[in-house]
């Protein structure tokens, strides 16, 4: 199998725990594959996914597989690892948790392009999204403790690579401090094996650090 990969997306990092989590790690093979919205596409991505998205994921067939939640998914039933419940209530539970834990990185991810516009961030959209991301944070840290007591699955998964994205781009937002119970959450989950193997990003880019500092703060929510 063949991954479009990059260590600075949350989305890849998500299938690399899942990876590590079903044991497939070393069936695939990672390709560094750079995309962005405000560059132009990635041909050699594009050739495998039309929306020139990462992670993108060739099996062992040549089917090209999109997104990371799919993805995911299908390493899930090939390795029959459970990461995904097969009992309804607990499957929405833990498909409910992705998709607010996924939600809240496509907010951030499309916060931090917006926050490198030439001519400046539009504050009608970063608002929005500082409201969201607060709302989200807030959930996450009421059900932490129903997170806590569910097994390990695909919504912890996507929490972990959430979370991590919080620290890549706002290291300086200090969110354990606002969210104490999600924080402990968060500190168990990083022991996982899994999760040690597929640490999140680490900037280097001190001028991009500087675009997104202080701009997301829960003091005063």
């Amino acid at each position: 199998m063949k991954l479009h990969w990059s260590p600075r997306s949350p989305f890849v990092r998500k299938v690399m725990i899942v990876l590590n989590e079903t044991g497939l790690v070393s069936q695939v093979e990672c390709v560094r594959s750079v995309v962005a919205i405000n560059q132009p596409p990635n041909m050699a991505v594009m050739a495998d996914n039309p929306l020139n998205k990462i992670p993108t994921l060739i099996t062992d067939d040549g089917l090209a597989l999109f997104d990371s939640r799919v993805i995911c998914e299908f390493l899930d039933m090939k390795a029959e690892t459970g990461l995904f419940p097969t009992d309804p209530a607990r499957r929405f539970r833990q498909l409910r948790w992705q998709a607010l834990a996924d939600g809240m990185t496509d907010n951030l991810l499309l916060w931090r392009t917006e926050m490198t516009r030439e001519t400046g961030p539009w504050p009608a959209i970063t608002s929005g999204w500082l409201t969201k991301t607060r709302a989200a944070m807030s959930l996450l840290e009421k059900e932490a403790a129903d997170l806590a007591k569910d097994p390990f699955g695909i919504a912890h998964v996507a929490l972990i690579s959430a979370l991590g994205q919080l620290d890549f781009r706002w290291p300086d937002c200090q969110w354990r401090d606002h969210f104490p119970t999600l924080a402990a959450l968060e500190h168990d989950l990083a022991q996982r094996p899994s999760v040690i193997a597929s640490p999140k990003a680490e900037d280097q880019d001190e001028a991009a650090a500087q675009v997104t500092a202080g701009q997301l703060t829960f003091a005063d929510q």
